[in-house]
């Protein structure tokens, strides 16, 4: 009875070496770091954009001047989550925080608002592609029953880049200005040849590109015995999936209806991270804190995200993604109602840090959750263009605050509106069906 298989590899089929897994997650947790930081920078410098005369920005601006990343981030990761299935996913992750963290510097030097969302936007791009290729990476490199708790280490990394960006600003903000605080975020592109150097090309990748023997070769060097690689006639050297085919099965019969609901849950919950992100200092400042205390619930909203993530993804190991998704979406959607009523910093506090863990560490176990539960042969692609739909949530987050705030309707209502939102990404997550047999 013949063993070989006609299928594209899959990481349960042969044995990762833990050191090999310890340094893609290491790589991949600085890759995010650098991306986490380039997005938590703008809620961090918002309001001392907000009160820098030379711009003499309105709330509605600057909640676009927020969302200009995230336009970038929307084509960023559309189009490089795929083309890392069809050039490379390492090639492509390093080019990806190659771009981000120069513009972080073009944006810190911008003359005028408009030049400094260009560069925004331009980073942006850069950092959409940082998530799907890094997702794809970790899930492939991981044990099937440590994906999930691996990608939530993976990505405390983005948690833990917000908390630096709060860090940073309340040390240099009162004496330096916002300028360097962004300029900090050039720093990351010095870790660009350790990751190169580091970091193996992705086997599942070199396999759907045809490129058998080198996928064989690298297993090999790695370590991974037995490996079972793809069947020759899957695909042939120089062979790449056209991305047409790719989009097909993500909209299938098999997948179209896991495909809209994902879609819509990652969206909501984009939404609320990008939306809180940047607007939760301002928010706290104008519910009556100074601008350090203000900056403290940004810390704590990051820090509790950071240590969350790894402890839903073991959960979700546990307990199958679905369930803790549906949980903790619904639990930060509650945090961040009771948020609105006159409670104690304390209690505050402890709402900002559920809600930190129920907006992004839960965003992130779904976007390991979207990540594998399409085949691997279009696993950055289907990560890709989730988080692409996903961006029009996170643009909507900080246009959504800015218009409230500008509305003058009361700060209650941000947290409202950041509620529902949460329990309709719950409602979602519960309705996606069983994921299909392969």
């Amino acid at each position: 009875m013949s063993t070989k298989t006609a299928t594209a590899p899959h990481t349960g089929a042969w044995p990762v070496p833990r050191a090999v897994t310890g340094t893609v997650l290491f790589c991949c947790w600085l890759a995010i770091l650098a991306d986490g930081y380039d997005i938590g920078v703008i809620g961090a410098v918002l309001p001392a954009l907000a009160e820098d005369p030379a711009w003499a920005l309105g709330p509605v601006a600057l909640g676009g001047l927020a969302s200009w990343a995230l336009v970038g981030m929307l084509i960023g990761a559309l189009f490089i989550g795929t083309l890392s299935d069809r050039l490379g996913r390492k090639r492509m992750l390093l080019v990806s925080m190659a771009i981000f963290t120069l513009m972080q510097l073009g944006a810190a030097l911008a003359p005028t608002p408009e030049i400094f969302g260009l560069f925004r936007f331009l980073g942006g791009l850069g950092m959409g592609g940082v998530i799907p290729v890094a997702a794809a990476l970790t899930i492939e490199f991981s044990a099937p029953n440590r994906r999930a708790r691996n990608y939530g280490i993976m990505y405390s990394g983005y948690s833990l880049g917000i908390v630096v960006s709060a860090i940073v600003a309340m040390a240099l903000l009162p004496n330096l200005g916002w300028r360097w605080v962004i300029a900090v975020g050039a720093f990351p592109i010095l870790l660009i040849p350790v990751i190169a150097k580091l970091l193996p090309e992705s086997l599942e990748s070199l396999e759907n590109r045809g490129q058998h023997d080198r996928a064989s070769a690298l297993a090999a060097k790695l370590g991974i015995t037995p490996y079972v690689p793809a069947d020759p006639q899957h695909t042939t050297p120089g062979e790449r999936i056209p991305w047409h085919r790719i989009l097909q099965q993500l909209f299938s019969r098999k997948y179209l209806r896991s495909t809209i609901l994902l879609w819509i849950a990652l969206f909501g919950g984009l939404l609320l991270v990008y939306g809180l992100n940047s607007w939760l200092p301002s928010i706290m400042r104008a519910a009556g804190y100074d601008l350090g205390p203000a900056l403290a619930f940004l810390l704590v909203f990051s820090l509790a995200a950071a240590i969350g993530g790894p402890l839903l993804g073991m959960l979700a190991d546990r307990f199958g993604a679905k369930p803790i998704l549906v949980t903790f979406y619904a639990l930060g959607g509650v945090a961040c109602l009771l948020m609105m009523f006159p409670n104690s910093m304390l209690l505050n506090l402890i709402f900002v840090g559920i809600s930190g863990v129920g907006s992004i560490s839960t965003s992130l176990v779904l976007t390991a959750y979207i990540t594998d539960y399409y085949p691997a042969s279009v696993r950055a692609t289907a990560a890709g263009w989730a988080l692409s739909f996903a961006r029009i949530g996170a643009i909507t987050g900080p246009i959504l605050g800015g218009w409230i705030a500008a509305i003058a309707i009361g700060v209650e209502w941000n947290f409202i509106a950041f509620s529902l939102v949460a329990i309709l990404a719950a409602i979602a997550i519960a309705l996606v069906p069983k994921k299909p047999s392969l």
